[in-house]
């Protein structure tokens, strides 16, 4: 076989793996929605959750979700980008160096349950914070940090060096050159980064159920971080698993929608922003 015939081949194959990939996005996601759309109103979307009733709605459950996922990246971003900015700037290729890298791709294989008995174990028994937001929050960082923290990294290191050279050459120092040069250009990376682990978060069962509960408040909305913490994840797992109220699956259905264009949404939140500051970095090219 020629090399072109090769390439002609290569190519064909590459296309028939992405066309199937986006095939069953769209089944999946055609499905969800035909079965969850009719189930979100208004009512469902801000009611309050019934246990035997038919008719209870994820208003509570909704908040929370956006709560802890707000504290969860409140902890996580600013630990992680500096982790990111130390190693690809700052560290040294030592074996401390090594063993920071080696401790943070080791965390990102942790099973989340994993992560979510350690969480039960420390935040919820050893420090009292029982079944609460701010242990939710406090057990998702660890699961968010690794990949933030290699994100951050990678992005940084695809600066290119003469960014540096030239800003160093005239008279900046090196955090001028890392805040006012190198993070605007990472910032398309980083923002990306941001969004897989919070769309990550958002889906989350197995952590929260361990650490934040599996009831509500029924104070809408509860910015007490100490209150219970479920989210729209976990009540769906709750009323498949062991709800008792009738319309259960309708309820289920509801919330594989309404996660669905939640994380739409928001991806396209960050997305949108993250090209406009990537096409301002290269000059609006």
């Amino acid at each position: 076989m020629s090399a072109k015939s090769q390439d002609k081949a290569a190519t064909a194959i590459m296309w028939l793996a992405g066309i199937i990939i986006l095939g069953i996005l769209i089944i999946f996601l055609g499905y969800m929605l035909y079965k969850g759309l009719p189930v979100l109103t208004w009512d469902f979307i801000t009611g309050k959750p019934s246990d035997i009733h038919a008719g209870g709605g994820v208003g509570p459950q909704l908040f929370n979700s956006f709560y802890i996922l707000g504290l969860c990246m409140l902890f996580s971003i600013p630990v992680a980008v500096g982790a990111g900015i130390y190693l690809a700037e700052y560290a040294a290729n030592t074996r401390l160096t090594d063993m920071i890298r080696l401790s943070t791709e080791s965390l990102a294989t942790v099973p989340s349950i994993v992560l979510g008995l350690f969480g039960m174990i420390i935040f919820v028994n050893m420090l009292g914070m029982g079944f609460s937001i701010i242990g939710g929050a406090l057990t998702l960082m660890l699961l968010n940090l690794p990949i933030l923290v290699r994100v951050t990294e990678e992005s940084i290191r695809t600066v290119p060096a003469h960014y540096r050279e030239a800003s160093l050459a005239l008279g900046a120092t090196k955090w001028q050159t890392i805040w006012r040069v190198v993070l605007p250009n990472a910032l398309p990376g980083i923002i990306t980064g941001i969004t897989l682990s919070a769309g990550r978060t958002l889906g989350e069962t197995a952590i929260l159920i361990f650490t934040a509960g599996t009831t509500v408040s029924r104070i809408l909305p509860d910015f007490n971080v100490m209150a219970a913490g479920e989210t729209l994840a976990v009540h769906m797992w709750y009323v498949m698993a062991v709800g008792l109220v009738p319309d259960r699956v309708a309820i289920a259905d509801g919330i594989g929608a309404l996660l669905i264009i939640t994380i739409l949404i928001f991806n396209l939140m960050f997305t949108l922003p993250s090209k406009y500051i990537q096409r301002k970095a290269n000059g609006g090219r």
